[in-house]
C-alpha cells in the first residue's frame, strides 16, 4: 500500500450508529443535524433503515429533519415532515413541539395557529420546555383558549433551567399570562408540579 492510501485510511474510521438516548439528547440540544454532517454523513443507510423499518421515533423525526433540510440526502419536505408527524404520533416531544412551531409560524407548511397549539400543547404537558414556552407565547397573542392558560401556567412557574436567557422568557410567559387570568387561577397554577 502507498502512503496515500495508508493516510485516508487513517483518516476514516468507522461512525457507530446514535444509541436512542444520546439521538435523542441531540435532538432535544438541536445538535442532531450538525452530528450527521460531522460524521460525514457515513450513518444515512442505517438511520434511514432505523427509520422506516424500524420506526423508531428518535430516527423517524431525524430521518425527516434531513430529508426535510436536505441534510446528506436531496431535499424532500414532504416526505421530511411526513417522518416527522410519524414520529409526533409516537409521541416523541421534540418532533412535537417541532411541528407546532413550524405550524405556528408557516414554516414547510402553512401556518395554522390552532395546529400549532395542539402539538405544542402536546409536547408542553410531557415537559418540554420549548414548546411551554412558545405555547404561552400563542396564549399571550390571543390564540387558543382561556381554559388552557392554567396549564400553560403551571408548567411554566415549576419549569427549572440554569440559562438566563430561558429564565427571563419564563418570567416574561408567566407576567403576560398572569394579565389574562383570574387571580384565584394564578394561586391554582402554582402548585407544585406533579400535585
Amino acid at each position: 500500500m502507498t502512503a496515500s492510501v495508508l493516510a485516508q485510511q487513517a483518516e476514516l474510521k468507522a461512525v457507530q450508529i446514535y444509541p436512542q438516548d444520546e439521538l435523542i439528547n441531540m435532538i432535544n440540544e438541536n445538535t442532531h443535524l450538525d452530528r450527521v454532517v460531522m460524521d460525514d454523513c457515513q450513518l444515512v443507510q442505517d438511520i434511514e433503515a432505523r427509520a422506516v423499518t424500524l420506526k423508531l421515533p428518535a430516527y423517524q423525526f431525524l430521518w425527516g429533519d434531513m430529508l426535510a433540510w436536505g441534510v446528506c440526502v436531496d431535499a424532500e419536505p414532504e416526505h421530511g415532515v411526513h417522518y416527522m408527524n410519524l414520529a409526533a404520533q409516537q409521541g416523541l416531544p421534540a418532533a412535537m413541539e417541532q411541528l407546532g412551531r413550524y405550524y405556528a409560524i408557516g414554516r414547510l407548511v402553512q401556518k395554522d395557529i390552532k395546529r400549532a397549539i395542539v402539538f405544542l400543547r402536546e409536547a408542553a404537558g410531557m415537559g418540554n420546555l420549548k414548546a411551554q414556552i412558545r405555547l404561552a407565547e400563542l396564549f399571550i397573542k390571543g390564540h387558543g383558549s382561556p381554559y388552557d392558560y392554567e396549564d400553560a401556567y403551571h408548567w411554566l412557574y415549576n419549569a427549572i433551567t440554569a440559562d438566563n436567557e430561558t429564565h427571563q422568557q419564563i418570567a416574561r410567559c408567566l407576567q403576560g399570562l398572569e394579565k389574562l387570568m383570574h387571580p384565584k387561577a394564578v394561586r391554582k397554577a402554582r402548585r407544585p408540579l406533579n400535585s
